[in-house]
Formats: C-alpha cells, structure tokens, sequence
C-alpha cells in the first residue's frame, strides 16, 4: 500500500471507529495492527512494541501524571472547594455579577491546583449553579461562565496536558508551565471583565446578593474564613509551582509536593474516613490508566504511520500552503481546533505531536511558542460544536432549573474573549 492510501486508511479509520463509539485507545491500537498489515507489514508490529516499552513507558517525565492526579482528587474530596466558593462569594458579594466573578475566580484557582477540565467543571457545576440560579442569574451566563472557566483547567499549570505535550516535545515541563501561565491567566481576566462587562450592560443578568444577607457575615468572620479556606489551596499552588519555577524541584517531584499538601487538606479539610481516601485512589489510578491507555495506542498509531511514509506526505501537504511559514502555521492550529470538536486532549497531543512538530522544527518556528499556541487552541475548542464536552458537564443544578438537564450551550460570547486571546498569544511568538 502506498504511502498516500495508509495516511487514507489510517486517519479513516479512526474516525470511523471512534464515530461507532469505540473508546480511542483501542481504536488507536486496531488501526494501528491493520495499517501495519496493510502496509509495512507485520514484523512492523515488533518495532512498535519495542518503541513503547522503551520510550513511552521509560519516560520519566509521565510519572507526574498519575501524582498530579492523585493531588486533584485529594484536593476535591478535602472539601476546601465548596468553602472557598463561599468565602469568595460573600467577598464579591455586593458587586453586579460577583457570583459569576466568584466562578471565574474559583475556576482559575481550581486549574492551578488541578489541572483536569472534568473535574473543575463538574465542582463548578455543583457547587455555583444552584445559587446564581437562586438569585436569578441568567441562566446562558451562567452556564456559560462554568464552561469556559473550567476549561482554564488544560491551560493553567500544573496540567496533566502540559505534563504530556512536554513528554512528547523537546520542551521542558517548566519551561512550558511558565510559557502557559500567562495565556491561562489572561483568557480569566478577559473572562472576568466580560462577567463585570455584560452585569454593568445587563444589570438582570446578574443581580449583587441582597445586602441583608451579605450584613449576616462580618468583615472580622471574612478575614478569617479568608485565611481559612482561600489561603490553603494558595499554598498549595505556591508549593507546586513555586518549587517548579524556582529549580527547586522537578516536575515529578514538585507533583510529590503537590500530593502532600493535598493529602494534609483532605486530612484538615475532609472526612478522613478510610473508604473515601480509597475512592480517590481508585478515581486517580482511573484516570492514570485510561491517559496509558491512550498513550500506548497513539504510540503505535504514529509508529505505522511514520514507518508507512505517512509522515511525509503530512509534510508535504503542510508544506504546499499558500503563505509559507504563517500558512502552514494556520492549517496545523485550525486542524488542531477541528480534532479538539471530536478527539480528547490526549489523542489530539499523541497524534499530532509527531506529526507536526518536526514540520516546525524545519521552518525554525519557536518550539515553546507553538507548543503554547495548540495548549490555547485546545482550551479553546472544548467550547465549540459540535460536540459542546463543557456543556454536559455542569449538570450538578439541573434539579435547580426544574428538571431541565439540556446543555444550556453560552459560549458564543465567552468563545470571543477566547478568541482575542489567541490572537494576543499568537503576536508574542517569543513568549
């Protein structure tokens, strides 16, 4: 077969096995045994098994995963979340919007102590729902302020995503942690001041919190819930990042930090109960086995497809754009969006990485740059159709909306400050 009818067949189907609603590891892995059948033949299969146990699963680097895993659930099963909510939410009290302001806030704190899209916006959703609908939110708004804030949770570090593309790039995980901090902190500010923007505009979309319940707390009672339950997740991200950023501990060891204090919240914070602290291990090993999982499929898939020639025809294809480098830059990122309606984060960064970052290395292009560029294009497409994946996820308040469990999809005006973002990162190639 040639090289031009395996990239055919292979890419086929995998959208045809993931359309019939095969999980993407096994659909990675079935391509990847027929494509090496079809193709190179089948002694390919022993290289590929080599490839994975050498490289994939040797990679230091991936054993932040599972401990930055580990550290989120501890963190969600502490409890900390709901109580800084609160705490927030009294703080913005008397500003239009300030429960949608608390959301972006919260959200943006939550990425920087989880790094899990799921899990900050299903907390999120359970948590801040049900009271912006209390006080009559608009309920577009606030959907909509969930989804694109939770989605913070790839983009801001320490985020298993970042931890994976770094794996796969010949970037260094601080040097990547650093280069996303600020996209991810600039898309929440824009976020914010479109929260303050629409609720000065529209004042009914997001009333201030009656003054008579704001009088029940006093200013002496905030500062100390302030210092009770903002100030501790706070540690927690100067912890991580702190020692990262400073070259006082790798990214591995620094997700060992992380864990710690996690697991001392959940000791202050949670129920201590021995069955909870087992549920999260269980969610955690979950989650660390289905990102394997993924990364043992993608491995193979790229392995057929780069021994099948199907790397150069990528090439070439990316290559005969119009416009030269700034061409081939747009047809990556816009196929990246594309992938992000359909695939999860993990398929996207294991396909595509060996694929394009050795076209970009040939132009000269920033590796960090570009690196930082998908990590926001990503973030970005988790809030567009067609597969709308933030908007099924703050289903904890559909009993609050009288049963109404449809996704309320607001993310067209909060997908434009996303937007603006993407064009402000893509004028800072240097960043």
């Amino acid at each position: 077969m040639s090289a031009e009818m395996l990239t055919l067949f292979m890419f086929g189907g995998l959208l045809v096995g993931l359309f019939m609603g095969h999980p993407l590891a096994f659909v990675l892995g079935g391509v990847a045994v027929l494509g090496a059948w079809l193709g190179p033949g089948a002694n390919t299969l022993g290289i590929l098994i080599n490839n994975i146990f050498g490289n994939s699963m040797d990679n230091y680097v991936l054993v932040a995963i599972p401990l930055f895993v580990l550290m989120a659930r501890f963190l969600n099963d502490s409890g900390v979340t709901e109580k800084m909510f609160d705490t927030m939410r009294l703080l913005l009290a008397n500003l239009r919007g300030g429960l949608a302001l608390t959301v972006v806030i919260v959200s943006v704190l939550l990425a920087a102590t989880t790094g899990i899209v799921g899990a900050s916006i299903a907390v999120m959703g359970m948590i801040a729902l049900v009271p912006m609908l209390k006080y009559s939110y608009n309920k577009e708004l606030s959907t909509g302020v969930i989804m694109a804030s939770g989605c913070l949770g790839i983009l801001i570090p320490p985020s298993i995503m970042l931890i994976l593309m770094a794996s796969y790039s010949p970037v260094s995980v601080g040097a990547l942690f650093a280069g996303a901090l600020v996209p991810g902190v600039m898309l929440g500010t824009m976020y914010a001041l479109y929260v303050l923007i629409i609720c000065f505009i529209k004042p009914s979309y997001g009333p201030a919190v009656p003054a008579a319940e704001r009088a029940e707390t006093s200013t002496g009672q905030l500062l100390i819930m302030l210092g009770k339950y903002v100030l501790p997740p706070m540690s927690l991200i100067l912890g991580v990042l702190g020692s990262l950023f400073l070259g006082i501990a790798t990214a591995t060891e620094a997700s060992a930090i992380g864990v710690f204090i996690a697991f001392l919240l959940f000791l202050i914070f949670g129920d201590r109960k021995a069955s909870t602290c087992y549920r999260t291990l269980i969610e955690a090993s979950k989650t660390t086995t289905m990102v394997m999982l993924v990364v043992v499929g993608a491995t193979a898939f790229t392995g057929v497809f780069s021994i099948g020639g199907g790397m150069d025809v990528i090439h070439n294809v990316v290559m005969a754009m119009p416009g030269g480098t700034t061409g081939a830059l747009i047809l990556m990122l816009f196929l990246v969006f594309i992938l992000g309606m359909f695939l999860d984060w993990t398929g996207i960064v294991l396909l595509s990485f060996p694929i394009m970052l050795p076209i970009v290395d040939t132009m000269g292009v920033d590796m960090l740059w570009f690196v930082v560029m998908v990590a926001v294009v990503l973030q970005t497409s988790f809030l567009t159709p067609t597969v709308w994946l933030c908007a099924l996820l703050p289903q904890g308040g559909g009993a609050a909306r009288g049963g109404d469990r449809r996704p309320l999809p607001r993310g067209h005006s909060l997908r434009c400050a996303d937007r603006a973002g993407l064009r402000a990162d893509g004028l800072l190639p240097g960043a």
